[in-house]
């Protein structure tokens, strides 16, 4: 790859390239930036250097962030995308960005006393489990380096980070999945006596077949056969099961639009009797 002129130099580890066709790009690298100045020229070929492209002026708001944030956060989101790697996960060098710019706005927050509570660390451990583990490295970093003192739920935010990051084609938004499976959960424990622990088999079971459900709502691909014996059958045999699927299905119709074929019901409903037996 040819080399490029700085721009900017926004910290030791961060500059603003262009090359030669004016094009602009975020280069990222341990000391890149230390003692250089606009005008020079930098070889791209190191192997630990990484370059983020500004498709859009956003990008630009970004950059102006990094030059006010210590290197040091970039470096610890450079580790997290090395442990994301071990973990089998791609990630878009945007990364690199947003993923910096939270941190350094999380450890803000924490040092201010207002941590904030993730409502879903819980779903996402479960759903996410590389993800998660990928972000509980990260609070470590945080908490070593850094003496921020950061809760555990934490790694959920960041696990969301790295879940929208993936490199791939467009997965679903792990926000909308958590969304759902959070309401779904609590219109089960209001309507029958299913009780979930945090650490349950029940819940764990629970939990998976709701995201499964989840990610085939949102990407359409819903269960529509039309027999409906199944659902027959348990309306006789589980009755409160399948009332309690039927609030699912209403809440999903209000909330998204979209009715809930008999089949998707019933399914539920059979792993709602197993959380709650009647």
């Amino acid at each position: 790859m040819a080399s490029h002129t700085i721009k900017k130099v926004l910290n030791s580890s961060v500059v603003l390239v262009e090359d030669e066709r004016g094009v602009e790009r975020v280069l990222l690298g341990k000391g890149i930036g230390y003692g250089r100045k606009p005008g020079e020229s930098v070889p791209a070929d190191a192997p630990d250097r990484v370059f983020v492209e500004l498709a859009d002026a956003d990008h630009h708001t970004l950059v102006d962030l990094l030059s006010a944030i210590p290197p040091g956060y970039l470096e610890i989101t450079r580790e997290t995308v090395g442990f994301a790697a071990e973990q089998g996960i791609a990630l878009d060098p945007h990364i690199y960005l947003a993923l910096t710019d939270h941190l350094h706005f999380a450890v803000a927050r924490a040092r201010q006393g207002l941590l904030v509570v993730n409502r879903f660390a819980w779903e996402m451990r479960a759903l996410y489990p590389r993800h998660w583990a990928v972000g509980l490295r990260t609070v470590g970093l945080l908490r070593e380096r850094l003496d921020a003192e950061l809760p555990e739920d934490e790694a959920a935010n960041i696990a969301f980070h790295l879940v929208n990051a993936e490199a791939g084609p467009a997965a679903v938004d792990p926000l909308r999945v958590v969304g759902l499976i959070n309401a779904i959960t609590q219109i089960v424990t209001h309507t029958t006596t299913a009780r979930f622990d945090d650490d349950s088999l029940h819940r764990a079971r629970f939990i998976s077949h709701l995201q499964y459900f989840a990610e085939r709502f949102f990407t359409g691909h819903l269960l529509t056969s039309d027999d409906d014996f199944l659902y027959q059958q348990l309306g006789e045999r589980y009755p409160r099961a399948v009332a309690a699927a039927e609030r699912v299905g209403s809440y999903i119709e209000q909330e998204y639009g979209d009715p809930l074929p008999k089949e998707e019901i019933a399914y539920l409903a059979l792993h709602v009797a197993r959380a709650a037996p009647e």
